[in-house]
């Protein structure tokens, strides 16, 4: 049996090449951009920043190429009009963010206020592959407790608006103020899912599904779980890493359900506490861990992770990938480790962010 279908899209910060500080560059930026088979462009709600979107793949070697196409094509489009695409989950320097011109995002503007005019994110979106709405429910029943810990490892926005915010991804934080963001609950079946999405959009706030904004979803456009919670990572290959992680959860979700395992009822809110400790500490402190519902080191949690998963990864060819992965961020530390390194160094934002222009090509 070939492995499930995945894909990613990555959003970018776009900066000055000279100075390095945010700048709108996204409309001249996408005038000119040269198409990739492997790789589309696109805008997103601020003008300063970009999308990358790329195609599905079977195997981490194949979305790997077109992670690292898809930065490629980013930072060498922004070149051409004087920018740079960074891999940063928020803007570490100050700036006032203009809103890219499209009429959805004017409705948005309109109804959120400063929710919408301040929010600067940039984020990593996993989609996996999956049969049907019903099993993909049966996929985000048994995913959510495991969501922190993919959080953690990609934890890149300790910065923002030129100040530490203590936090190794402040963006999930920043992300929280939108009306559906966060964890959910254990959906049960597609009839429930379907009537609280109905509930949500049609009571006057939400403007359409795009704007669920829980960590994990049904896809509305595509037949897949789309995972929303992770940092956009510095690095290319720690983005290929959560995404073989989300496959090969998602297919232990699916095999599981069909043996008749119910998902562990572990309560939203202890999730919750999960992901702001993810989001606070990153991989080198606690989180919670989603099998037996106490605090563990992160590093143990990835372990679990990996075991729970394990069948999986050997099954798609991604087992040493994935410890290897693991075993690497661990080492190396996450992008929010790199960042703060290079702030308490130099106390410049423009260092930090030439800094991981620097990585996110590399």
């Amino acid at each position: 049996m070939s492995a499930r279908t995945f894909g990613v899209e990555e959003e970018y910060l776009l900066v000055d090449a000279g100075t390095f500080l945010p700048t709108p560059a996204a409309p001249l930026l996408l005038g000119s951009v040269r198409g990739s088979p492997a790789v589309a462009l696109a805008a997103e709600l601020k003008a300063e920043q970009i999308e990358a979107v790329g195609a599905p793949a079977r195997t981490h070697d194949a979305l790997l190429a077109g992670l690292r196409e898809g930065r490629r094509l980013a930072d060498e489009s922004a070149r051409e009009v004087g920018a740079r695409a960074v891999a940063v989950a928020t803007s570490p320097a100050a700036f006032e963010p203009h809103l890219s011109a499209d009429e959805r995002y004017d409705r948005m503007a309109e109804r959120f206020g400063l929710v919408a005019r301040e929010q600067f994110t940039c984020g990593l979106h996993v989609h996996v592959g999956i049969g049907s709405p019903e099993e993909g429910i049966a996929v985000l029943d048994r995913l959510r407790g495991w969501l922190p810990a993919l959080l953690a490892l990609s934890a890149n926005s300790p910065l923002s608006a030129g100040v530490d915010t203590g936090f190794a991804s402040w963006r999930y934080q920043s992300w929280g103020r939108w009306p559906t963001a966060g964890p959910v609950g254990i959906w049960g079946d597609l009839a429930q899912y379907r009537s609280v999405v109905a509930s949500l959009t049609s009571c006057g706030v939400l403007l359409d599904e795009g704007m669920l904004y829980f960590d994990a979803r049904l896809s509305r456009a595509h037949p897949t779980v789309e995972v929303r919670i992770a940092d956009v990572p510095l690095h290319a290959e720690d983005s290929a890493l959560i995404a073989v992680l989300i496959r090969a959860l998602a297919e232990t979700a699916v095999r599981d359900a069909g043996a008749g395992v119910p998902p562990v009822p572990l309560p939203t809110p202890v999730i919750a506490v999960s992901s702001w400790l993810a989001s606070r500490h990153g991989t080198t402190g606690d989180l919670i861990d989603p099998v037996d519902g106490c605090p563990a080191p992160a590093s143990a949690v990835l372990a679990r992770l990996l075991d729970h998963a394990g069948r999986a990864l050997a099954e798609s060819g991604d087992d040493e990938v994935a410890a290897c992965g693991v075993e690497r961020v661990l080492a190396r530390g996450t992008g929010a480790e790199r960042q703060r390194a290079v702030w308490e160094r130099t106390a410049s934002v423009s260092e930090v962010i030439a800094d991981a222009a620097e990585a996110t090509r590399a």
